[in-house]
């Protein structure tokens, strides 16, 4: 195959987990390889040496088939698997590959708590779309490439010189899936290590709530402050990461980061855990296990269906912390 285009158009999670596809993908076939992205999402590609040219779309297919079939691909590495990708399948009308998404399974788990999801990462789900080109996962991880320019350099900040800190992660797209401020706060204030808050604008408020709540004296609100690939080089200067299931757990994943992941109304039967296959063991799910109510979507909600968010109300600090101890390297 000379020229090949990948489909992931979101999220930075999902975005992140299919790093190891494209690189398998490049290094092994040594072909052009083309990636299909949203606008907002072009900067997860731009830096990754395995890509040759990122296109991108604001919301339809439509606005880029005609420069795409300009291209003259060989092949359609489909790995968002959705109308908008189907379009542009049908629309370039060449061999083409996607991998199995598991809808109906993953709506028996949801829907019913049938336990049907194969024990499957779905970074393996993805690289069954390319085992048509003679494509194997190399099982060296995720990928994630930080410009110099955005790298964050420790010393304009006293408290973290020394690189010592937690990251943990505050964020996430789903008010279900977020571990609430007063137990971040419980956690941090057992925390014998200076703390840096990550996430969005969107959590600025929260992580100044944390704060406040804590009698730690180190720990440096990030949120808001830092861009998407500024807050990456933090999570990669960190010794630990606790995160809640959001795309910042995946980029420190691709730094083989050790992490805690606390799973609130999702679990990680849907496949997507930290992904590190070389050091599986430096990763540590936190979970509340026997609810009937749990899982309540694939996704997320703004608030618990339930009204008690036990998923996340229930989390056991004290294994949160103890785990903390252990990972933390010495």
């Amino acid at each position: 195959m000379k020229k090949i285009l990948l489909i992931r158009f979101s999220s930075i999670g999902d975005i992140v987990l299919v790093s190891p596809v494209i690189r398998a993908l490049k290094s092994q076939t040594g072909c052009e390889l083309h990636v299909l992205t949203k606008k907002k999402s072009h900067l997860l590609y731009d830096h990754n040496p395995y890509v040759n040219r990122v296109h991108t779309i604001e919301k339809s297919a439509s606005e880029i088939i005609q420069e795409l079939k300009k291209e003259q691909f060989d092949f359609v590495v489909d790995l968002q698997k959705n109308m908008r990708s189907l379009k542009v399948k049908r629309a370039l009308k060449i061999p083409f590959a996607s991998f199995p998404k598991l809808n109906i399974k993953k709506w028996l788990l949801v829907q019913w708590k049938m336990k049907v999801m194969p024990d499957i990462h779905i970074v393996d789900r993805y690289f069954e779309s390319v085992k048509p080109l003679g494509v194997q996962n190399d099982k060296k991880g995720l990928d994630y490439f930080i410009p110099e320019s955005d790298f964050v350099n420790l010393d304009e900040f006293p408290p973290l010189k020394n690189k010592n800190y937690v990251g943990f992660v505050i964020g996430g797209q789903h008010q279900t899936k977020m571990l609430p401020a007063e137990k971040v706060a419980s956690v941090i204030n057992r925390l014998p290590w200076p703390v840096v808050l990550l996430g969005g604008p969107e959590d600025r408020e929260k992580g100044e709530q944390i704060h406040q709540l804590t009698h730690h004296h180190h720990v440096f609100n990030s949120c808001g402050q830092f861009s998407l690939h500024q807050s990456a080089s933090l999570v990669k200067q960190a010794g630990l990461i606790i995160t809640n299931d959001t795309g910042l757990m995946h980029i420190a994943a691709a730094f083989q980061k050790p992490i805690i992941s606390i799973w609130g109304n999702t679990v990680p039967e849907l496949g997507m855990t930290p992904y590190e296959p070389e050091t599986p063991d430096r990763i540590v799910i936190s979970e509340v296990k026997g609810l009937s109510c749990r899982p309540c979507s694939k996704i997320g909600f703004a608030k618990c269906p339930k009204g008690h968010f036990k998923c996340m109300m229930n989390q056991d600090e004290d294994f949160i912390v103890n785990e903390a101890l252990r990972l933390f390297p010495n």
